[in-house]
């Protein structure tokens, strides 16, 4: 039996570079093997990533040098970057920038970035439609992922751009979800208006990114964009109350209202929803839900992943 071909995992305690270390652990027959990169390779996290059976090695995205040895002898790596730990564009491009350095360095033969779209195309600096942020951003954890497309293209890193889009266990980890009001009634406030939001269940962008590392030399150079369904605020809310044995209602706001909510980085995420209001066909029409399923036939649905994870989204 040929051996396998490691794939070099950052992020790999998170959830899409974990989603795909237990997607190739789930393939035993598969052609490849799950490196995975943590800065603690001591933690209760790193335990279970070597019990799937994965080899954990010592890496920091804010170290080139140390993801150039953990990257070394690999045939693949994942790369993802995790803008809400200190919410710094300029932090995420230099870790892009240090991820596409290392790869090339390492001589990595298919890189995937988890990327998002650079909402700048749509919507210009100079577009009042929408508040520019930090001087010269509009969706900040969007743009800065975008515009960092091209540092692997231009270190001559053979990628495939996964461009991923809202996840669903936001209702459980990020404070989305349904709220009580004072009369008990849950409410899910979204400013979506009746469009559709592109979303997917997190643990299916590493079961794609997976999909892609089979596929191989055909998805270098390719935009993949990625999504498990289309849905309305309104749908979303009367699939929580079918699975949650509560009634949710969905209550649209204006993206001005969201921002007032004041919570950190309202601001970003109220562009991003106006982003997604205001494009919506473009973006459903990218992010193809029966694409990926042919990447990752397991693909959830919102109902199968409400099914699964409905009961840890916090009412109370």
């Amino acid at each position: 039996m040929a051996e396998k071909k490691i794939i070099a995992v950052v992020g790999a305690r998170g959830a899409q570079g974990g989603g795909l270390v237990r997607a190739i652990a789930a393939d035993k027959d598969g052609p490849f093997v799950a490196r995975a990169l943590t800065r603690d390779i001591r933690s209760e996290r790193a335990r279970e990533l070597r019990a799937l059976g994965a080899e954990v090695v010592a890496a920091d995205v804010d170290d080139e040098e140390s993801l150039r040895k953990a990257f070394a002898g690999a045939h693949g790596a994942f790369c993802v970057t995790f803008y809400w730990a200190h919410m710094k564009p300029e932090r995420e491009t230099a870790e892009a920038l240090s991820m596409a350095r290392a790869a090339k360095a390492a001589g990595v033969r298919h890189a995937i970035w988890s990327t998002l779209e650079d909402t700048r195309k749509w919507v210009p600096l100079g577009d009042t439609r929408m508040p520019t942020l930090m001087g010269q951003y509009k969706v900040p954890h969007f743009d800065a992922k975008g515009a960092a497309d091209r540092l692997f293209t231009d270190a001559g890193v053979p990628t495939t751009f996964l461009v991923t889009c809202f996840y669903w266990d936001n209702f459980i980890h990020f404070g989305m979800g349904p709220r009580k009001g004072p009369d008990g009634a849950l409410t899910l406030t979204l400013p979506m208006g009746d469009r559709k939001l592109v979303g997917i269940a997190a643990e299916d962008i590493g079961r794609s990114a997976y999909g892609i590392f089979k596929r191989g030399a055909e998805t270098i150079g390719q935009r993949v964009a990625i999504a498990g369904g289309h849905l309305t605020g309104a749908q979303m809310a009367a699939g929580m109350t079918r699975r949650l044995g509560r009634d949710v209602t969905y209550t649209p706001v204006t993206p001005q209202v969201y921002r007032g909510f004041g919570f950190p980085g309202a601001d970003d995420l109220a562009n991003m929803f106006q982003f997604d209001h205001d494009f919506e066909q473009d973006i459903c029409r990218a992010h193809s839900v029966e694409a990926t399923r042919a990447l990752n036939p397991a693909l959830q649905t919102f109902d199968a992943w409400l099914a699964a994870n409905g009961s840890h989204i916090p009412i109370e």
